[in-house]
């Protein structure tokens, strides 16, 4: 089992002059931590408009920062959104390409298309295209890394034959993981031969196996993937904390761990009246309206930092403590854990602690 650190790059408020700037500097000073400490990788989301939530915009610029202060950390986008206009797919073929070559081969590339009215809105983007266009994308990129020269002519891009330079260095080219949270998502992810990010937070590493091995019927019976060869790799994501002291690491995360699932809900539920709104059936974002529904009756007041401990949907406590949880996401098929070690306003050096303890404490557990 591996573990990566994993950023939204929340800015809370109030805002100062310096807050966005300092943001930045502890995550760079964090990434080399997690190098030190023997995390394996370092994975960002993509997300705009998303005001305190996540200021991480533009994560290209900071993966090359991070691939110049590193030498062996694993660097993964989490995700690249796909739809057009946030991202060509010749751009993202060149991005992935360059900082492959700056890391000497050390990227990883998360894909997703995008859930929050924010962001979708923002970039004109019409919802029902999304998962189209985000298969489409994929395709293209693999093209334009495995051939000489590449052209394309899709539903959505259109490129006469030109050669994309520069290609990876890891051949035949970058892992390839595809991000998502319902069933059917799961499923499509192992039809398709990406490595899995099952995102959902909050939830139990039970839920998260039910959803795994959906995923892994999928990809099991992949014969023909779309990227040069089956990712079979099944990654998610839960928040965490370790200290030295059980009451004070809950007492620090509290705040935090109850804050951003919350926040991340009622970000992907307003989707759920926009579309309305549109005329357009939910479609594939369906589960938009159940979160906008457990918004509604109250029940996302009721995930308390107790209730995530008791269904051991986050890495909370101890190096004991954590190791316990973590065997369970193990157990659910889990190859990678990815790590949010700041979910909200966790202190830069509380995050420096947790990455230190569960470097040297609970990481060497899961090393087979």
């Amino acid at each position: 089992m591996q573990f990566a650190l994993f950023y939204e790059i929340p800015v809370p408020q109030p805002w100062g002059p310096d807050s966005e700037h300092t943001a930045y500097k502890n995550v760079l000073a964090q990434a080399v931590a997690g190098e030190r400490y023997g995390w394996d990788a370092f994975w960002t989301v993509e997300h705009h408009f998303l005001s305190e939530f996540s200021h991480c915009s533009n994560p290209e610029v900071l993966y090359g920062a991070i691939a110049a202060l590193t030498e062996r950390i694993r660097i993964g986008y989490g995700v690249r959104l796909m739809p057009g206009p946030y991202n060509h797919p010749v751009r993202t073929a060149e991005s992935v390409a360059v900082l492959d070559l700056l890391s000497d081969g050390r990227v990883d590339l998360g894909t997703g298309r995008s859930s929050t009215r924010a962001e979708l809105e923002g970039f004109g983007v019409d919802p029902a295209e999304t998962r189209a266009m985000w298969q489409e994308a994929i395709g293209h990129v693999v093209g334009c890394w495995t051939n000489d020269e590449y052209e394309f002519a899709g539903k959505h891009w259109q490129m006469p034959k030109r050669r994309v330079h520069p290609k990876p260095r890891q051949s035949p080219h970058p892992p390839i993981w595809g991000a998502t949270s319902s069933e059917d998502g799961h499923r499509q992810v192992g039809a398709l031969g990406l490595g899995l990010c099952s995102f959902a937070v909050g939830v139990s590493p039970q839920e998260v196996k039910a959803k795994v091995d959906i995923y892994r019927e999928a990809v099991g019976n992949c014969t023909n993937p779309i990227g040069a060869f089956v990712n079979n790799q099944a990654a998610t994501f839960t928040m965490a904390l370790c200290g030295p002291d059980r009451a004070a690491a809950q007492d620090m995360a509290r705040e935090s761990f109850e804050w951003y699932p919350k926040a991340g809900a009622r970000h992907i539920g307003s989707m759920t009246d926009w579309m309305i709104e549109r005329n357009q059936d939910l479609g594939s974002y369906a589960y938009a309206a159940d979160m906008k529904k457990i918004d509604d009756e109250g029940a996302l007041d009721l995930l308390t930092l107790e209730y995530l401990v008791e269904a051991n949907a986050c890495v909370l406590g101890t190096p004991e403590d954590c190791i316990k949880t973590v065997k369970l996401y193990e157990e659910a098929g889990i190859d990678l854990l990815l790590c949010l070690v700041n979910p909200y306003k966790i202190p830069h050096e509380v995050v420096m602690q947790t990455i230190e303890l569960m470097g040297t404490e609970v990481i060497p557990h899961f090393r087979h």
